[in-house]
């Protein structure tokens, strides 16, 4: 199995092709076990997100026919410096307020969230993605060790969670943990690097703790972790051959309007499109800056 390249940030083109390849049983093994789906993109300049949202062959609508418990979308303002946060309990798939929300979408980040669920009702308070003050948080997998989870997280922390999931109690562990490292409220940085990547190992470390899938933002840095589940990488820039219409295997033509200055960077538990996704590989942490062009790199953990 080849791995990424060495920790540095990547922009503009393709990766290398493979990287993060899998064997077909990870793959039939993550898919199998996959219970919800996320969706997340880095964008530098505004971007209509409806084609991933519902209108591509492996869209968030196409995906709820599997996951139809909940849908979320947080889309990030960069002018104004706000997220806008929707959510809804129906299958993403049948319910109009969604589709109305995915047309008018639009906006320099994106991070969404269909579920299936394990633990907890269909209800609001458990709908992804979650947000507590800078934070926007989505995750895909099922939490076992929620006994630890919880007598690890801070009494602050546990008195904010509104719902009944391990995710909601997954978030508040992490960000006592952020909080004990003094970078919750400061824009991310090397420190925040440190702090997650201990986060990820920690949680990795213990056999028993699940599978945990997560988009963390703040509107400026987004990090994607994979344990589990599948996660992939897409790069587009203005170098991209295809800038107005794509045709898919199945015969879906997609309008793909991509201006001359326009880069992005979008993680996905799918390939949502038929462009070259690229595989991250289990127990990977990956920073994601949307400015000044939207590049990634490894995180170590």
């Amino acid at each position: 199995m080849r791995t990424f390249p060495p920790l540095g940030w990547r922009q503009g083109g393709r990766t290398e092709p493979g990287v993060g390849r899998e064997t077909l049983a990870t793959t039939c093994y993550a898919s199998i076990l996959g219970m919800c789906r996320l969706l997340g993109i880095a964008a530098s300049e505004p971007t209509e997100f409806k084609i991933v949202l519902r209108e591509a062959p492996r869209s968030l609508a196409a995906l709820s026919r599997e996951h139809r418990d909940g849908w979320g979308i947080a889309v990030f303002d960069a002018c104004a410096g706000t997220w806008r946060v929707d959510r809804g309990v129906a299958c993403a798939g049948e319910d109009e307020r969604f589709h109305r929300l995915a047309v008018g979408s639009r906006g320099e980040l994106l991070v969404s969230h269909i579920r299936q669920k394990t633990i907890g009702d269909a209800a609001l308070a458990n709908t992804h993605p979650f947000e507590r003050g800078r934070w926007m948080f989505a995750h895909n997998g099922t939490v076992n060790d929620v006994a630890w989870l919880r007598a690890k997280a801070s009494s602050q922390r546990l008195a904010e969670i509104a719902g009944e999931t391990d995710s909601e109690l997954l978030f508040a562990w992490m960000l006592t943990r952020l909080d004990e490292a003094g970078v919750t409220a400061c824009p991310a940085g090397a420190s925040t690097d440190r702090a997650l990547g201990a986060i990820a190992r920690a949680g990795r470390e213990r056999p028993s703790f699940g599978a945990f899938n997560f988009l963390l933002s703040d509107g400026a840095t987004t990090y994607a972790h994979r344990f589990g589940r599948s996660m992939f990488l897409l790069e587009r820039s203005p170098d991209d051959a295809v800038m107005a219409s794509r045709t898919s295997r199945d015969g879906t033509v997609l309008e793909t309007p991509w201006s001359p200055r326009r880069s992005a960077v979008f993680v996905a538990s799918e390939r949502i499109t038929d462009e070259p996704w690229q595989s991250i590989e289990d127990g990977t942490l990956l920073r994601i800056e949307r400015s000044p062009t939207p590049r990634w790199r490894l995180v170590a953990t």
